[in-house]
């Protein structure tokens, strides 16, 4: 039977426990989903934004063309949220390398796939929509939209 007293052993970690090469390819999963998210947003924006001009185009209804602001909003919001959230994942990534080499991680650092102390989502997100990863993308797909209502429609 074990003692409810006692406390478990902190030991240090290594490079090269299997603790840790568990922990950085959970991370590295989750930072690849993420930046796959981020890739399927654009995507799915542009066959959306795609289809609405085809078929505003085809009923001849140049003025329906602001409806594809909506899903530009929407998935500039979202990419810009995977976005953040990479980045967030990234730190702890790197926290924890910085740590492993310095000597100071130990296996209560493993696992931890909690935000880290002081993230604000609503920061982060508006950081990440300010990024070149995002905003230029989606700023183009609007000019884009303006062209067509104008110029195409």
């Amino acid at each position: 039977m074990s003692n409810p007293n006692h406390q478990p052993q902190i030991a240090n970690l290594t490079p090269e426990s299997n603790s840790v090469q568990s922990y950085l390819s959970i991370l590295q999963g989750i930072i690849t989903r993420l930046a796959s998210n981020s890739t399927n947003c654009k995507t799915w924006c542009i066959s959306l934004v795609s289809a609405i001009l085809v078929v505003i185009a085809d009923k001849n209804k140049p003025n329906y063309a602001w409806i594809t602001l909506v899903p530009i909003i929407l998935f500039f919001l979202l990419d810009a949220y995977y976005l953040a959230q990479e980045r967030s994942f990234r730190a702890i990534y790197n926290n924890f390398i910085e740590a492993l080499h310095s000597g100071n991680a130990t296996t209560k650092n493993l696992f931890v796939l909690v935000p880290m102390r002081g993230f604000n989502v609503v920061k982060a997100l508006f950081d990440a929509s300010l990024s070149f990863a995002v905003y230029p993308f989606y700023l183009t797909l609007v000019v884009t939209v303006i062209i067509a209502r104008y110029l195409i429609l």
